[in-house]
């Protein structure tokens, strides 16, 4: 059952957009938050720490992969993912579970951003190329 369910989620990883990727990610970046939460709750320090590192990584490849170009709302991007991902390494660090908390609270709406943008429809094929340069 367990080889399924990887495949599965291999599958689905290959196949799917970077829209779906990027939420995904920010899925897995906030289930990690709420276990390294409750972790900290219940005084299983060895769990949260996991929890808080896990995230840190995917902080880390969401700001490696922000294109600090390709819209002028990015940097103010990038320093949300410096905040959290010092917050969270704090949080591991002290085993506060407040800034725990707070990393959620930042994420949460760009998380919900990114699911809103990922189900709206494609733009039409006079849209598609805006804004990428053409040679020919």
């Amino acid at each position: 059952m367990a080889d399924r369910l990887s495949d599965y989620q291999r599958t689905a990883i290959l196949s799917a957009s970077p829209a779906q990727l990027l939420t995904m990610l920010y899925d897995r970046l906030l289930l990690d938050l709420h276990r390294a939460e409750q972790a900290q709750q219940d005084a299983r320090w060895g769990e949260a720490s996991a929890q808080l590192r896990h995230a840190q990584d995917i902080i880390i490849e969401l700001q490696r992969t922000l294109d600090l170009d390709a819209w002028n709302g990015a940097q103010r991007l990038s320093a949300i993912y410096d905040y959290v991902f010092q917050a969270a390494m704090q949080a591991d660090i002290r085993r506060d579970p407040e800034l725990t908390r707070e990393c959620v609270r930042r994420l949460e709406p760009l998380r919900q951003a990114w699911h809103e943008a990922a189900a709206m429809p494609p733009r039409g094929p006079a849209s598609a190329g805006a804004g990428v340069d053409r040679v020919g």
